[in-house]
């Protein structure tokens, strides 16, 4: 408890130091958990009546700190304590969860204090205890952060939520889209965990339903998962947990229900359950309207709507992203390889690799697109077993990106890069060598 302590007192210095700045750019990442956090610091100093100014971006190179060495003041929100170059800036502070190392700048980050920021504390639960401002943002970064089950110093940020009032937990059936998806819809591309014969299968899905007797529309209207009574419930999980017993999953039969946080002060829509809102907001920021995201966190209506429909977009690139990784998704031995440049967007490479991921498989997933001015993006994704025996995603990333010209990092279990195209075929040796080595 005692590191924990000290962290939360450096989490006050940061907001002092914060709120001591005149005019500062806000500088977040573009992913759930930096809209979020970036939404938690600009609805802090609003509500503190603090000018500012904010940008969104997607990785902290090179370019970026040149461009920021005439800012005055900044503020860096998930992202920033993985460039050392930041030491160069003026006035900084940041706050961050990824590995960090070699930063002399004012920092919040659990991972300086034995807090492991991959799955005990996200950026916007950072912020959160910085400012302590929107505790059910905090929760809706950390879920889509993949930190979920939430444990660590997230219990903290949900305990003080739904003592607020802000945030309610639910025991209920782990699959996404409970509130937003049609019933067909909800079991096809829900597969965490994955139902053999049902998940990616729409028509196997809708036949499931018909043969347990659930009717998939009300008075003209498609049904969703919150829609059904309770007795329904009951008689669906029953069906999907036999499906697991029969294939000899009892774990991941186990694993069917589990905690879902819901936000009462919010529209019964995407924005009211966690894993739902962290969807939605990747939507704006993956499809280059992270504006929108931020409008949504801080409940500007006219922005929901324009962030259903980037939703749309969204989840229909992730169902062709997802059919083409099923049979483009190779075993190099130390990881499989998802080769899916110009076919799937940058914006979702890293969410494509995750979702593609199979435990069965005992490795790691590392997946390339087309990134811009001739660079390769490349995401990587493991399972929580792997990170359990060892490994790192985030020093691989970044050793790799360091030995190739690029920038990379991230968390163990998933992290990212981008490095010249053309030192794409020595990056993908130095992972199996790396992989090999640290196995």
């Amino acid at each position: 408890m005692g590191e924990e302590n000290v962290f939360l007192d450096r989490c006050k210095e940061i907001q002092k130091i914060a709120f001591s700045f005149n005019n500062p750019l806000i500088v977040h990442h573009y992913d759930a958990d930096g809209l979020s956090s970036g939404a938690i610091v600009i609805s802090s100093f609003v509500k503190k009546g603090k000018k500012y100014r904010n940008e969104c971006i997607k990785k902290l190179d090179d370019d970026a700190i040149e461009k920021y060495a005439r800012e005055k003041e900044l503020v860096f929100v998930d992202l920033g304590g993985g460039n050392k170059r930041v030491n160069e800036l003026n006035d900084v502070i940041i706050i961050d969860h990824h590995q960090t190392d070699g930063i002399e700048k004012p920092q919040a980050n659990p991972m300086l204090h034995g807090i492991d920021g991959s799955d005990e504390l996200s950026a916007s639960g950072t912020a959160y205890l910085v400012f302590r401002e929107h505790p059910d943002l905090a929760i809706v970064g950390a879920v889509g952060d993949m930190q979920w089950p939430l444990c660590g110093m997230n219990r903290i940020v949900l305990a003080e939520g739904e003592t607020e009032g802000e945030i309610k937990t639910e025991n209920e059936i782990s699959f996404y889209g409970r509130y937003c998806r049609t019933l067909v819809q909800f079991l096809a591309y829900s597969d965490s965990p994955y139902i053999p014969g049902i998940s990616y299968r729409e028509e196997k899905a809708e036949d499931m339903l018909k043969k347990l007797g659930i009717p998939l529309e009300h008075n003209g209207k498609k049904r969703t998962y919150s829609d059904l009574k309770k007795d329904e419930k009951t008689l669906l999980i029953s069906a999907l947990a036999k499906i697991l017993v029969d294939a000899n999953q009892l774990k991941k039969a186990n694993e069917l229900i589990g905690e879902s946080h819901i936000f009462p002060k919010r529209p019964m829509n995407e924005t009211y359950e966690a894993n739902e809102f962290s969807t939605l907001l990747n939507a704006c920021g993956r499809h280059s309207r992270p504006d929108i995201g931020l409008k949504v966190c801080l409940q500007d209506q006219d922005a929901y709507i324009e962030a259903r429909e980037l939703l749309r977009l969204h989840r229909k690139m992730l169902r062709n992203g997802i059919e083409y990784a099923s049979s483009h998704a190779f075993n190099l031995g130390k990881f499989y390889f998802l080769d899916a440049r110009n076919v799937i967007d940058e914006g979702i490479i890293g969410t494509i690799c995750g979702m593609a991921l199979r435990q069965k498989w005992g490795v790691p997933i590392i997946g390339i697109s087309s990134g811009d001015k001739n660079t390769i993006k490349i995401s990587s994704r493991a399972t929580k077993d792997l990170i359990s025996k060892g490994l790192n995603l985030g020093d691989l990333m970044k050793k790799s990106a360091l030995e190739f010209g690029g920038v990379g990092g991230g968390h163990k279990i998933a992290a990212g890069a981008a490095i010249p195209s053309e030192r794409i075929n020595e990056f993908l040796l130095f992972c199996g060598e790396y992989l090999t080595k640290h196995d």
